[in-house]
């Protein structure tokens, strides 16, 4: 899939509307009841950019980004602001904010995640776009060293140990994220007049698989 490691401009994904969404097919029964299936194992994710943008250089920004990525061709990273930690958006990022696996002696790369939970139900997101700097990561409750005890991979959200870590231990990683999207449009329709006048423009983002 073409992708540009380049996220969309964070100031004017501030103000945008979105989040996720799920697939559920509902087929209601002769008796009454309801068989619910989904066709999807992750959510995906929608996004309004036209309602972070603030002035006509706004405007200008937009356009620009648009053109290089050249309409839907190309994917994008975008900030989430109300999503794009694994910890809570109020706390800074620890090394022990998720577990993302246990150890078993031989595996070394494991994919970055994050749990939602809600009661007993739970959801683990793999994550693949992490943000440089910003990844940390332990083993069974001690902290490593990025570049000496692992390495992570920026544009998978894999995370490489130096050293396999042992059976059953916990591995543990906290982390700023993005998340791949493309513009889910080939054209955007601009007014310097309705923009002065508080009309904004529709620019609708989606969430891609990568």
């Amino acid at each position: 899939m073409a992708f540009h490691e380049v996220r969309f401009p964070a100031n004017l994904s501030f103000g945008s509307v979105g989040g996720p969404e799920r697939r559920t097919d509902v087929v209601t029964l002769a008796n009454g009841f309801e068989e619910r299936n989904t066709p999807w194992a992750h959510s995906r994710r929608r996004y309004d950019a036209g309602l972070g943008l603030r002035s006509l250089d706004d405007i200008g920004e937009l356009i620009a980004f648009f053109e290089a990525r050249q309409g839907q061709l190309f994917g994008f990273r975008w900030k989430d602001w109300a999503d794009y930690k694994s910890c809570r958006a109020s706390r800074k990022v620890r090394f022990d904010d998720q577990v993302i696996a246990r150890g078993d002696g031989e595996t070394v790369s494991f994919q970055l995640i994050k749990r939602y939970r809600s009661g007993d139900a739970f959801y683990d997101r793999p994550l693949k776009k992490p943000v440089r700097g910003t990844v940390r990561a332990g083993v069974q409750g001690d902290e490593l060293l990025d570049g000496v005890h692992y390495e992570v991979d920026l544009s998978s959200g894999v995370i490489t140990f130096a050293e396999p870590p042992l059976a059953e231990a916990e591995v543990t990683a906290g982390f700023e994220f993005d998340v791949p999207v493309r513009f889910d449009t080939d054209s955007i329709r601009t007014s310097v007049s309705s923009f002065q006048a508080g009309e904004i423009p529709d620019v609708p983002v989606v969430e891609v698989r990568v």
